[in-house]
């Protein structure tokens, strides 16, 4: 099972501990149905932040004990269940829905320190809260996991650019649009360019960096844990992979994985080496 929105983050996998499904699946479904209030059907924007704020109510109420509304009871019981077993930091969940309250208003970035200010809120909270499940604490860790799931947020955004921009919602920097000569007007009209392709080249180099940066705590996390994060690191890595199979040209097209690109990510998953 994936996470649709961002569907680099392997949830409930076969690597993760029985004992630990149950939580991580709770955390799955809270995330992608908040996701979905902000991004799914055509409610008016006003409706969706209406929404998450209600949302945001359940979620406090079944951090203090309460029972939440009877709307998301299926969201929520699970939640309760792995928050009082598990600790879960609230701050973490409150995160992810300002995150997806921010889709709602805002589809421009300006640089790149704002934009990962986004991926703190939005990706950031699911690894956190994994290592939280699985007790590894220390501030080093939690520094390269998050610039892991920065990086697979980065990486899903140059993915479906092709998806993004008929949205109008645009993630590319506006300071790199213009420092490679790229019209804003231009990008919404999905029209390729040789500028363009610099630009979207640019932009994956960046997240394969932040993703390389943190690609060490593989080697940190426990048994299966660190089994499973080695193949999300290279399922990212073969995305950036296919972008750049595509000359950079994902305005008008969107790579996936396939079956055939299974073997090859299990093959760089054992083949990733401590450096001590």
């Amino acid at each position: 099972m994936s996470v649709d929105h961002y569907e680099n983050f392997p949830v409930a996998s076969m690597l993760c501990p029985p004992a630990l499904r149950p939580a991580v699946t709770a955390i799955y479904h809270y995330a992608r149905t908040a996701d979905d209030l902000a991004d799914e059907g055509d409610a008016p924007a006003a409706q969706r932040l209406a929404d998450l704020a209600a949302y945001r109510a359940d979620l406090h109420a079944v951090a203090s004990g309460a029972a939440p509304s009877p709307r998301w009871a299926a969201v929520f019981g699970p939640l309760a269940e792995a928050i009082a077993r598990h600790a879960l930091p609230l701050p973490l969940l409150e995160d992810l829905l300002s995150a997806f309250a921010q889709d709602v208003v805002q589809t421009r970035y300006t640089d790149r320190a704002e934009l990962l200010d986004y991926c703190r809120r939005s990706a950031n909270p699911v690894g956190r809260l994994l290592l939280h499940l699985y007790g590894v604490h220390d501030a080093d860790s939690l520094q390269r996991s998050d610039a892991i799931c920065s990086a697979l947020q980065l990486i899903n955004f140059w993915q479906d650019l092709s998806v993004d921009l008929p949205r109008g919602r645009l993630y590319l920097p506006l300071d790199q649009c213009a420092a490679h000569g790229v019209d804003e007007a231009a990008l919404f009209m999905q029209h390729d360019s040789v500028a363009s392709r610099a630009l979207v080249q640019s932009q994956c180099q960046w997240a394969r960096a932040l993703m390389l940066g943190g690609a060490p705590l593989v080697h940190r996390l426990p048994g299966r844990a660190g089994w499973e994060l080695r193949g999300v690191v290279q399922g990212g890595l073969r995305i950036l992979d296919k972008i750049e199979a595509l000359r950079f040209e994902t305005l008008r097209q969107r790579p996936r994985l396939g079956t055939i690109d299974g073997p090859l990510i299990v093959w760089r998953a054992c083949c990733m080496r401590s450096r001590g």
